[in-house]
């Protein structure tokens, strides 16, 4: 079996080593070029080819994300961010590659965790994202006709609930650029990201877009127009006119989870609910896409040839969940149009 190919960007030559030699030490795994740079990366990455990428963000020269910018412009390959959450000026940036085109970030390690939990999770995370199939960015709008849905029994829609993991970012920013502001309806967000770049994730949609995003709150009300985030490591759930915040068990091995969200919505909205599942790994929120349709509202899955990873709209698609499966620049028109917003 052939060995996976990785280049290494960092500017630390201590960090740089430890990343090749965690590497180095794994059967499945070979170091085919290390860069201190941008500009290096960039051209390594360009010669070789390589299956994945793991990049820091603050580099010399030329910064991570410009290096990820170019990449995925001229040479797509996975790349996984490998880098500190110091600033929120780090962290915005990072979000900021995730949306070029970047697959999934992965936190330095801060000296606290235990013998070998960080080396394992960075192993797990260059096997994992290794695997997503990548495309040339900017991506294409593939699709700009509105969509027709189902037809409605008079059952006005009066929240939206959107989930998603790997991918998510981009493509949840897409989707509120997509929507009119102010949008008439809640909009409640839930996605796989944890500690501590999950926390500046609501922070970063509301510099990015039009719309006043923040995390949510336990206990606050749901209202017209709000956008809400869970919170990294929290379940979000919408219990008649009000959220709330649980630490309870995790569903598919995540928190918050999909489907907590999605099924808390069906039970208080019913008919009244809307739910759209995005780009993801794994099958959280497909069960409880399932539970919005069943309980009349209107379900939306995005489709395969505009997710990063279909594994969650897959599995949703499967449990005949979705009632419509639409490209990603499809489902904004789609759901400004249930919301009379068109």
């Amino acid at each position: 079996m052939s060995r996976l190919r990785v280049l290494v960007v960092e500017d630390s030559v201590t960090v740089r080593r430890r990343l090749v030699a965690i590497l180095a030490g794994d059967s499945e795994i070979a170091v085919v070029g290390e860069a201190g740079d941008g500009k290096d990366a960039i051209a390594l990455a360009q010669s070789l080819r390589p299956d994945i990428v793991t990049l820091d963000m603050m580099l010399p020269v030329m910064t991570g994300l410009a290096a990820t910018e170019y990449i995925m412009a001229h040479c797509p390959a996975p790349i996984l961010i490998v880098s500190a959450s110091t600033n929120r000026g780090e962290l915005n940036r990072t979000y900021d590659a995730l949306a070029a085109g970047a697959v999934d970030v992965l936190e330095k390690p801060t000296g606290m965790e235990k013998p070998g939990e960080w080396e394992a999770r960075f192993l797990a995370a260059v096997k994992r994202t290794a695997r997503i199939r990548v495309i040339t960015h900017p991506r294409a709008r593939l699709h700009t006709a509105r969509p027709a849905l189902p037809p409605r029994d008079g059952s006005a829609i009066a929240l939206v609930a959107v989930g998603a993991s790997t991918g998510g970012p981009a493509a949840m920013l897409e989707l509120l650029r997509a929507l009119p502001a102010p949008f008439p309806l809640p909009l409640l967000l839930a996605i796989h990201i944890g500690e501590p770049f999950g926390a500046a994730f609501a922070e970063w949609l509301d510099g990015q877009s039009t719309h006043r995003v923040a995390l949510a709150r336990d206990g606050e009300t749901i209202a017209p127009g709000c956008v809400r985030v869970a919170p990294p490591n929290r379940h979000l759930i919408a219990d008649g006119a009000r959220l709330f915040l649980d630490d309870g068990a995790e569903r598919n091995s995540c928190r918050p989870s999909v489907d907590v969200l999605f099924e808390s919505v069906a039970r208080a909205f019913g008919a009244g609910a809307a739910g759209c599942l995005l780009t993801g790994m794994g099958r959280d929120g497909a069960s409880g896409l399932r539970a919005i349709r069943d309980a009349g509202g209107v379900t939306i899955a995005q489709d395969e040839a505009t997710c990063v990873v279909y594994g969650m709209p897959r599995e949703a698609v499967r449990l005949g969940a979705a009632q419509r499966v639409l490209p990603l620049g499809a489902i904004g028109p789609a759901l400004a149009e249930l919301a009379g917003a068109s």
